[in-house]
């Protein structure tokens, strides 16, 4: 398995950090997947795996570069920088285009285990990779990325509290598969067997994307990235309506139900709308009752005010027969590297 030795103060000065590169990558991971996992997914792949795979059949260089950056086990290095916060999405690619060519033949080469084909010894490397993940966001991503965006800072809220009633150890156990607190300062970053890293003094940033797929990165000495599958209701129902158990629904009403039902990982007013089909006001309202009634509270997320249950209305549900959910769990495919 592969493991970090990170030091408390590397792990008390860790961040959660959102990134719309990561956003690209994993969506043309998902792209080259082909399939999806949730209904959400598999939606978004009839809308956009079309024009993908026309696009790689087009360009036969970039459809080798792709498939050899994604490796088997391994992405190229050049492919994946580190995250920053606050970083935008041209900024971020700016770092991809900027690779060296020679430096980026040496990373495809570790991703392939093996020699570059033939098609690949060339130096416009990095430029073609930056264009591909220009045009996935462009295409793919930035028209989703506001309600994304919300659904990741929804994630980010999540996690905290759970920091904050578990520790860092139940956090980090529920990230992603592969990922867990071994004890002894040892942070298990994937199922793969590689060397051990010291990462103590670094800083240490932990980064949700929507797709269900994840990766670690790094820029030594001094940055490193755990790029994971957010968690909530959003992510895996694919806009579907909450089943309202009939005790439930005859205690508060049926739409007021179904935002209580929803509210398992924090979500903000925008998403509750979007996924219940009911009006903002309607909302509104019906979270205005919830909060006076002690069954939600409320939390702010940069720009976004975010929902979530309490511990009462974690009880109602459960005893009115639905799902519990104490808080947001991992999911998706084993993360690269």
């Amino acid at each position: 398995m592969g493991w970090w030795q990170v030091s408390a103060d590397t792990l008390a000065g860790s961040r959660f950090v959102l990134s719309p590169l990561a956003e690209a990558f994993a969506s043309l991971l998902l792209l080259h997947r082909g399939t999806g996992g949730h209904p959400g997914e598999l939606d978004w792949l009839r809308a956009h795996l079309p024009a993908y795979r026309r696009r790689l059949a087009e360009d036969p260089v970039t459809a080798a570069l792709v498939r050899a950056g994604l490796g088997r086990h391994w992405i190229a290095d050049f492919l994946t920088p580190a995250p920053r916060d606050g970083e935008g999405f041209e900024e971020g690619v700016a770092r991809v285009r900027a690779a060296g060519p020679a430096a980026a033949r040496a990373h495809l080469r570790t991703a392939l285990a093996g020699p570059l084909p033939a098609v690949l010894e060339r130096d416009d490397l990095p430029e073609r990779a930056a264009r591909l993940l220009e045009d996935v966001w462009a295409d793919a991503v930035r028209p989703y990325w506001e309600r994304r965006r919300h659904l990741l800072e929804a994630d980010v809220v999540a996690r905290t509290a759970q920091v904050s009633r578990g520790g860092w150890a139940a956090a980090l156990d529920a990230l992603r598969p592969g990922t867990r607190w071994l004890g002894e300062s040892r942070l298990q970053v994937n199922l793969h067997e590689y060397p051990p890293r010291e990462i103590s003094g670094a800083r240490l940033m932990f980064v949700p994307v929507t797709p269900q797929t994840g990766w670690v990165s790094w820029e030594e000495p001094h940055r490193y990235a755990i790029v994971y599958p957010c968690a909530g209701v959003l992510a895996g129902t694919g806009g579907r309506r909450a089943a309202v158990p009939a005790a439930l629904g005859a205690l508060l009403g049926a739409s007021r139900a179904e935002v209580l039902l929803l509210l398992e990982a924090p979500l903000s007013t925008t998403q509750l709308t979007a996924v219940t089909g009911q009006a903002l006001g309607s909302v509104g309202r019906h979270l205005r009752v919830l909060l006076d009634a002690g069954l939600v509270e409320r939390r702010r997320a940069g720009r976004s005010v975010l929902y979530a249950r309490t511990a009462a209305g974690r009880a109602v549900v459960a005893a009115a027969g639905g799902a519990a959910g104490a808080g947001p769990g991992g999911g998706g495919a084993a993360g690269r590297r």
